[in-house]
């Protein structure tokens, strides 16, 4: 009410001011044309009666000049005429004249008996009057003078009249004012606000609306933006408070975000967390005129974020977007999320040659396919391994910089990128707990042979306290790799390697994929998924009852053509499922710099081709492929509709798309056929495993997946999603910072870290 008062108050003195203005500038006006109106008037009957009067006061005719004036003084606002002698004295005045001025007529101004006309306003009595005179000229001398006295007392009436009418239209105006007002600030703001403080009631009574009808005026969007934010975050405490709950109440393990919080701060011990990716978990990208945040779709942001969310750690990573300097402050930092920052992104900034000799050279034309036994020769230059060591330095210089201050840090470093780090940082920083998990394969020493620089490779890895792998035999690889190429120390009791008098442990954590609780489908929920699909296959021109699905990384090691060819070989085995059975084939364009990952692109589109054009027919073909990028939200659609899922890798650490699969079959359908050769075997036992180089074993499963019983089928989902809801992406990111806080610090290495803390934190090779 206040608010409408001072607003409609504001209003009204404003309006008020701005008409008065006006009308004062309108009076002004109309008072000089009307006077100019009149003088005109007056000097031109002046002029016309001075050509009269003159021939007759020559001649003596005061009668006629008498009757002459009479005449003219009865005209309307006229009060009169007067005729003066040279002495500017009234000889002759017209009676209407003396009645209405009541006094004689005033004196002439001697300008007049100069020979030029004079105009003058003036008052008489209570009225206001104006007077025009002009010479009157006998034989070329002035002889008197000839006055027209008019009434001006009109033009005050007018200007009266337009006061009067000026603050009726005020009125009026404050009226409509305060109508409008009242309706406007009913309407536009107390509606709105009402609107919004009801949904935040439903909210905290929890019987709101998912989707609310907040003000989306431009004056209303940062308060629904924050009041959203606010209500996300009362959204995910009543779940996790729900589901811990829940969990309580049945006694389940199950591992969720809140309980990552909460279990990382006490296993941290209050300790900062340093992550370390080549990734960035947050780019700016300038598109347009504006600058958007970009989140990227990684089961390494999943996992790490609320792990330095609750800890409000710092993630240090490679500035990759266009507009990412744009965002950072003076020390290249910047808070995340950018509305309520729970933690700190630190971006290291890479020349394109260093990007291009330590990315796309010594990581993955090097180190990715010697560690993925997918017959693609690893390439070494030299001067990709210098690039590659000059990055690790640059990042081992801005984890130091980042922890300078703080006391036993803890450091978690991701993949084959930084291999150097771990040791890089112990070196300087004795007291931090350093962890590096490694995402690929750890491939069986004569295969790691290969590399120049494999003795500098492990031991910059043996720096780390905690070295981790997906799956155990890549733990055994590594060891038996450590113990053929260095002098070392095995554990083979407890995974672990002492070199130097340092101890690495090696173990491994399956990592895994965000698990959504969801409630099966019921009939309605089929239908839509049947509806789903009949819209996707329309919208690919390809009618077909059975739709398979591939998600892949367009990468060698990812088995796209061996999957192609046992989609073939099917075909050939069951020419019944000719047109009813349709492939799609979703594949992200990587690494393109790389001349090897150009030539599998156009493998893969080539053998589509071939396949499509042997069996296609006018409304169906086997192979739909799609080569474009996908985010999560477009890709889960895919993964609902089919009835098969094929993941083929020819060598892969885990490989999350199985995983993903299943956590989305909340409806316990679909079928998965999973390579032997992908870390997820080992743990998705009820999947169909297959060899992806036996192209009639592919064949098979794909027969067998869909002939299979309905009830087979919805008991091996079951069990696989009972897998992957119980060892979720939390329980992996738990047991990896719970096997990081472990680690025990030596009392040298504190020693050492006391008489280094005056030392500079500058990193230094030894390689």
């Amino acid at each position: 009410m206040r608010m409408s008062l001072r607003l409609i108050l504001s209003l009204v003195l404003t309006v008020t001011l701005i008409s008065v203005l006006f009308a004062l500038y309108q009076v002004r006006a109309d008072t000089h044309n009307r006077r100019s109106d009149l003088e005109k008037r007056a000097q031109i009957l002046a002029e016309s009666l001075q050509e009269t009067v003159e021939p007759l006061w020559m001649k003596g005719a005061r009668g006629s000049l008498r009757r002459i004036v009479e005449r003219f003084g009865n005209r309307e606002r006229l009060d009169g005429v007067a005729i003066y002698d040279v002495q500017s004295r009234p000889i002759w005045v017209t009676a209407s004249l003396a009645t209405r001025l009541g006094t004689e007529p005033p004196p002439l101004d001697r300008s007049v008996f100069a020979g030029s006309g004079w105009s003058h306003f003036f008052g008489s009595g209570q009225t206001a009057a104006h007077v025009y005179a002009v010479p009157i000229r006998v034989d070329g001398s002035v002889v008197g003078a000839l006055a027209v006295f008019h009434d001006a007392s009109y033009i005050e009436a007018q200007n009266t009249k337009l006061w009067r009418d000026t603050f009726m239209h005020i009125l009026m105006q404050m009226l409509l004012i305060v109508a409008i007002t009242v309706l406007v600030v009913r309407w536009s703001v107390e509606l709105p606000i009402a609107r919004l403080a009801q949904w935040l009631h439903d909210l905290r009574a929890g019987t709101a609306a998912s989707n609310p009808d907040l003000p989306n005026e431009q004056v209303f969007r940062p308060l629904a933006h924050e009041a959203t934010h606010l209500a996300k975050s009362l959204q995910v405490a009543r779940a996790s408070a729900e589901e811990e709950a829940r969990l309580r109440e049945t006694a389940d393990s199950l591992w969720t975000a809140e309980r990552l919080r909460v279990y990382q701060q006490v296993a941290l011990e209050g300790s900062r967390l340093f992550v370390v990716s080549n990734r960035e978990p947050l780019m700016h990208v300038q598109r347009g005129g504006s600058i958007e945040a970009v989140s990227p779709a990684s089961g390494l942001v999943t996992a790490m974020e609320p792990i330095l969310r609750a800890c409000a750690g710092t993630w240090i990573a490679h500035g990759a977007g266009n507009a990412d300097r744009q965002t950072v402050d003076g020390h290249d930092r910047l808070g995340v999320p950018s509305d309520a920052p729970e933690y700190t992104l630190r971006r290291v900034w890479l020349t394109p040659r260093q990007e291009e000799r330590y990315y796309y050279g010594f990581a993955n034309e090097g180190i990715w396919p010697l560690c993925h036994i997918a017959h693609t020769r690893p390439v070494f230059r030299a001067e990709d391994w210098e690039a590659y060591r000059d990055v690790n330095l640059k990042f081992a210089e801005a984890v130091l910089e980042e922890m300078a201050d703080v006391e036993h840090p803890t450091v978690l470093v991701q993949d084959y990128h930084f291999a150097l780090l771990p040791r890089l940082i112990k070196q300087r920083r004795p007291d931090a707990r350093v962890t590096i998990f490694w995402h690929i394969p750890w491939p069986n020493p004569e295969a790691f042979g290969i590399c120049p620089w494999r003795r500098e490779l492990l031991e910059g890895l043996l720096g780390a306290d905690l070295i981790g792998f997906h799956v155990q035999s890549h733990c055994n690889n590594f060891l038996e790799t450590i113990d053929r190429t260095l002098e070392s120390r095995i554990e083979w009791e407890r995974f672990a390697v002492m070199k130097g008098g340092h101890v690495t442990s090696v173990r491994p954590f399956p990592i895994s994929v965000d698990f959504k609780e969801s409630r099966p489908r019921d009939s309605h929920g089929y239908l839509s998924v049947r509806s789903e699909r009949a819209g996707i296959a329309t919208g690919f021109d390809c009618q077909a009852d059975y739709l398979g699905i591939g998600v892949d990384r367009l990468d060698y090691t990812k088995g796209i053509p061996e999957r192609f060819r046992g989609i073939e070989r099917f075909l050939e085995k069951h020419p019944s499922y000719e047109g009813r059975f349709t492939h799609i084939q979703i594949g992200a364009p990587s690494r393109t710099h790389i001349h090897r990952y150009q030539d599998l692109i156009a493998d893969v589109e080539a053998e589509a081709e071939r396949i499509n054009q042997r069996f296609q027919t006018r409304q169906w073909k086997p192979i739909v492929f799609l080569k474009e990028h996908h985010n999560h939200d477009q890709i889960e659609p895919y993964y609902r509709i089919a009835d098969v899922c094929l993941v083929t890798s020819l060598h892969d650490g885990m490989n999350l798309v199985a995983k993903e699969f299943v956590a989305t079959r909340s409806d316990e359908e679909g079928v998965l056929i999973l390579s032997l050769f992908a870390g997820a075997s080992l743990e998705l036992e009820d999947a169909l495993i297959v060899n992806p180089y036996d192209t009639d074993q592919v064949a098979d499963a794909i027969h067998y997946a869909l002939e299979m019983d309905p009830h087979e089928k919805r008991e091996r989902m079951r069990r696989m999603r009972r897998v992957v809801r119980h060892y979720n992406i939390y329980r992996w990111a738990a047991n990896l910072i719970g096997a990081a806080s472990e680690v025990r610090l030596d009392p040298i290495q504190r020693a050492k870290t006391s008489t280094q803390s005056d030392a500079p934190t500058t990193a230094r090779a030894s390689f």
